[in-house]
This record gives C-alpha cells, structure tokens and sequence, in this order.
C-alpha cells in the first residue's frame, strides 16, 4: 500500500455532489469526484476517457483549516443596453434572459488530500503531472485556483505507507490538537454516504456511484486516530 499526499488550499474552493439547476452546493471538505476531476486534468484526460484506475484510489481528506461557508450572488446572460440578448441558451435553444444562482463555496480551507493504492506507477505518474499538468488545476470551478502549489514539497510518494499513516505523520497547523479526518470506508465501517464515486466515463455521463466515508479524528497528544476508524 502507497499514498499520495496533494494540498487543496486557496481563498475559494467549491465540492458539490447535490448541485441542480439554480443552486449550486459544496461539501465541507473535497469530494472524490472533484479530486479525480482535478488529476484527470493534470493529466489531460478528456472527459470521454474512463476513470476507474483513479476511481479505485481510496481517498481520505485531513482538514487543516475548516474554512468558512459563503454563498455568490451568480448571473448569466441577460441582454445589452441596445437590447441584443447574449449569454445562456434556454430549452428552446434560444438566447433567454438573465439566469440567477446561489453558489455556495468555502472560503480560505486549506486540505490536505491522500491518495491510496498499490499501483505505485500510477501514483508517481499523478505526481509528476501535479508539477506540470497539462491543464490547468482548480479547486472544484474552475474560476477557483489553488492558493498553494497542489503537488507537495519533493515528492508526495509515501511508500509503503497507508492513508491515515501518511495523513498523520504530514506536519500538522501551527496550534493544532485535534484535526478532522474523512476516510473512505467500507460499507460496514461507514457512517455516511457520499454520492461522488466516479466510474467509467464518469465526467461524460455524470456517472457517480455512491461512496461510504468514516470521519475520525487525529490528536496531536498520541498521534493516533479516534472514531473507530480502521487504517487502510
């Protein structure tokens, strides 16, 4: 077993798995379809390619700094001054009025992400796109840049080593006695459900399956995880 370190820290960063229509949601901390989005475009993956090699990653989010929830007052399209109507094609393929949404995001969060497997070729090649993506990385929109390189310092290969081990050992914020973790989990071992499971194509057809996550919690005092969680 191997794990792959990446940082998702920045003034803005938005995971929504709920998002329909006018209102637009995030999670609390990144989701696994949000993160798989974001190394499918360092490795410059078309969204027509299949994910399941990444989808098998099992993926655990150590949270640094919670963040603070904000909501955008979003608009689109609408019309000119002169009248001429520009922007969002409505159903009947015509250029509609001004489209409205709430879009929710969390402000200055800072993640620290792992990446689990044994397929270590995989890692080391997510890794070094990381450092030179073929697309450009954001953090859940693409409007929303990290603040902070994602690939880590040298290298963030830990061979060897499993999830909550590499989430552990990594330097913890300045002050920091406790740190939430969320973990993926199996069935029998979680206590919720996320619905941001990619397989196949996902990004081409929204093809998301649920997700079972375990959230634990890391104390400084011992360096061991609480909350019943199993290491993987």
């Amino acid at each position: 077993m191997h794990t792959l370190l990446l940082r998702l820290a920045g003034p803005m960063q938005a995971w929504g798995t709920q998002s329909r229509y006018l209102v637009r949601d995030t999670g609390f901390e990144p989701s696994k379809s949000g993160v798989v989005g974001l190394v499918c475009a360092a490795l410059g993956r078309s969204r027509n390619d299949a994910v399941d090699d990444l989808a098998a990653l099992r993926m655990g989010v150590r949270v640094d700094r919670e963040g603070v929830l904000k909501r955008e007052y979003h608009t689109a399209g609408g019309s000119h001054r002169r009248g001429e109507a520009y922007g969002v094609v409505n159903a009947k393929g015509e250029l509609g009025g001004t489209v409205v949404s709430q879009r929710y995001y969390l402000a200055d969060a800072d993640f620290l992400v792992g990446l689990s497997g044994d397929d270590l070729a995989l890692l080391r090649l997510v890794d070094g796109r990381l450092r030179a993506p073929v697309w450009q990385v954001f953090l859940g929109r693409k409007s929303f840049v990290p603040g902070t390189p994602v690939a880590m310092a040298g290298s963030g290969i830990r061979e060897g080593v499993t999830l909550v081990e590499a989430l552990a050992a990594e330097p913890w914020p300045e002050g920091a006695t406790r740190l939430r973790m969320v973990l993926e989990a199996d069935a029998a071992d979680g206590d919720a459900v996320r619905h941001d499971q990619p397989w196949g194509e996902a990004f081409a057809h929204r093809r998301f399956l649920p997700r079972y996550v375990k959230t634990a919690f890391l104390e400084q005092a011992t360096g061991a995880a609480t909350g019943g969680v199993r290491d993987v």
